[in-house]
């Protein structure tokens, strides 16, 4: 949903408010996977030329249905479903791979889109950022775990490696990379952390993919309650650990710690949940604690 967005900014910067996921130094577009990702307006074009295909037969048919669509809309919004039916054809959502497409949505109603300028960044030069921006957050990695979070093919992915300089590094779960400029960082101590944290449903702190799951929560059992088949909840933070998971029904928050919580360790849980910046809420939040 992209209202996560804004819980997703509330947990890392201070003084996030309920329009904050709207401010004009951010844009939504159809990112890897064609999912719905909030993103800096200036970066829209690494999120989704990036993943523009290396084909002919794919760049030709995503450029054409772009061009259709600028043709269409003519400088106006219309929902996706609009768009669409105009066209004859499903899938508009391919088009973003030209960096040409915007869109809105709030997540109870079909997505607003509409086209801007075609961005000068070349598509491999895109798509190197976008690893990069991949392995900062999510390395150590490997290019195959790339290519699903990307949406993209082995092949693409591995031709985004093979542009950035990388250091080869063992995990625990097998050989993986990390960017070259990420080695000092990643030798550091680490920092003080947060004493609670509510990150929401997909938070890139753990939008992991395959085995690299296993390096953030090593327990099966664990793994299963917060990677799940369907909706997945949201991670309960805690002094920089994943201590179990929660969901939200309007004002009211429940919550399943992995293990016995101290009653500081609620308590920062339970302020943490009456901080969170949601809209539209006409009581306090309500925390419910629930055992497995």
């Amino acid at each position: 949903m992209p209202r996560a967005a804004l819980l997703s900014i509330h947990a890392r910067v201070e003084g996030a408010h309920p329009s904050s996921w709207e401010d004009k130094s951010l844009v939504q577009v159809w990112g890897p996977r064609f999912s719905t990702y909030v993103v800096p307006a200036s970066d829209h074009a690494i999120f989704t030329l990036g993943r523009h295909p290396d084909d002919a037969r794919g760049r030709e048919w995503a450029e054409d249905l772009a061009a259709r669509l600028h043709a269409f809309l003519a400088g106006r919004q219309a929902t996706d479903n609009e768009a669409q039916a105009a066209l004859g054809v499903g899938g508009v959502r391919r088009a973003t791979t030209t960096g040409t497409v915007l869109i809105r949505w709030e997540g109870a109603r079909a997505p607003l889109v509409w086209t801007v300028p075609k961005p000068e960044l070349d598509p491999l030069e895109a798509r190197h950022e976008l690893a990069r921006r991949y392995l900062h957050v999510f390395g150590p990695t490997t290019s195959a775990s790339f290519a699903i979070w990307a949406g993209i093919g082995a092949k693409e992915a591995r031709t985004a490696f093979d542009g950035i300089d990388l250091t080869p590094v063992r995990t625990p779960i097998g050989e993986a990379w990390i960017l070259s400029g990420d080695e000092a960082l990643i030798r550091e101590p680490a920092g003080p952390v947060a004493a609670a944290r509510l990150l929401p449903s997909g938070d890139a702190y753990w939008l992991l993919q395959g085995r690299d799951r296993e390096l953030l929560v090593p327990d099966a059992k664990q793994r299963a309650a917060l990677w799940t088949p369907r909706v997945w909840p949201g991670a309960v933070l805690v002094a920089g650990e994943i201590a179990g998971t929660w969901r939200r029904a309007h004002a009211d928050l429940s919550i399943e710690p992995w293990r016995r919580l101290t009653r500081a360790e609620r308590e920062a849980i339970e302020t943490e949940a009456a901080s969170l910046p949601l809209p539209g809420l006409e009581r306090e939040v309500a925390v419910r604690w629930e055992t497995g």
